[in-house]
């Protein structure tokens, strides 16, 4: 059984379409992220899986409850920790009301282990919290009754970047351990740091659901290509070469080419840069032709990936 299970799940506000049709599964014991930029329909997905409000048509199902049955849902529930973006804490209370009031309705088997884990100065008012610890209590609160499925709304927001890091680590260990857990995000870092699959979002419309990996694999690689030659755009006729940016370099020393010498001549040399969707054989031959200076192939940066995906010429939605 999934954990999450959505299906042509539509929502409508008046004239405005949040989501249009979205479906997709999250495996019972993955980290299952969700992205795309604010406004694409991420929270749209997250309020009507849990429950705040009812899908214009389609369903979905948490922990196999029907989101549209009410009283199932309410009993799965139990087993499910949310964080939504931007918790809403009483700024008259401290961080220890807060806990003890989620505790006497879903459990604090947790509570010592996270609060340690997240430093959160529960013994002060709300109102004297920064946007980071009001997001470190949110994570207490979210995990703290050992939860099935944990489903989270931005959650590093606010976070300063060591306890960003040791989210990740946690995140990590939390699904070792079978918990499920599903993260929206807009932070692509992160999402490839500690995701099994995501799912992209745009306009309210679900553009593709894969695995991190096979996904920044079928995007290509980055390439740094620098060359003892000038050379432009047009001269890199490799299939699969896409975004080229040329850099003349002046003053590079170069071998000299004739006599064998041995000797340095200093000549023109340009640095070029593309992303590469192609056979690593073929670019290996390709460059062969030129006088290389530098090669470095890397994985494409997410960022690159995910915006492929909001390129209105290359989204086939």
């Amino acid at each position: 059984m999934s954990a999450i299970s959505v299906d042509g799940l539509t929502k409508e506000y008046g004239d405005i379409l949040a989501n249009d049709a979205v479906s997709f599964e999250v495996a019972a014991g993955e980290t299952f992220g969700y992205l795309g930029p604010n406004g694409a329909g991420k929270t749209t997905t997250i309020r009507t899986i849990m429950g705040f409000q009812s899908p214009t048509s389609g369903t979905a199902s948490v922990l196999g409850a029907d989101v549209r049955d009410e009283a199932a849902l309410v009993e799965a529930k139990a087993n499910v920790g949310y964080l939504p973006s931007n918790p809403g804490f009483d700024g008259t209370a401290t961080g220890t009301e807060i806990l003890d009031l989620h505790a006497s309705v879903k459990g604090d088997s947790r509570r010592t282990e996270l609060l340690d884990l997240f430093d959160v100065p529960v013994e002060r008012k709300i109102r004297s919290y920064s946007t980071g610890q009001k997001q470190k209590l949110g994570l207490v609160q979210a995990f703290m009754h050992d939860p099935d499925l944990v489903v989270m709304d931005e959650p590093t927001a606010g976070l300063d970047p060591l306890v960003q890091q040791r989210f990740n680590e946690f995140v990590r260990e939390e699904t070792a351990n079978g918990t499920t857990i599903f993260l929206s995000s807009h932070v692509l870092s992160e999402v490839q740091r500690v995701c099994d699959r995501v799912g992209i979002i745009r306009d309210g419309r679900i553009v593709t659901v894969e695995r991190v990996g096979d996904l920044l694999d079928r995007s290509g690689k980055f390439v740094r290509l620098g060359v003892a030659s000038d050379v432009a755009a047009e001269d890199i006729t490799l299939d699969g070469v896409h975004d080229v940016s040329v850099r003349p370099v002046d003053g590079v020393a170069a071998e000299a080419a004739a006599g064998g010498a041995g000797g340095a001549v200093t000549a023109a040399a340009t640095e070029l840069t593309f992303t590469f969707t192609g056979d690593l054989n073929e670019l290996v031959d390709f460059v062969d032709d030129f006088d290389v200076l530098e090669l470095d192939v890397e994985e494409a940066p997410l960022e690159d990936v995910f915006m492929r995906f909001y390129d209105d010429e290359e989204v086939t939605v």
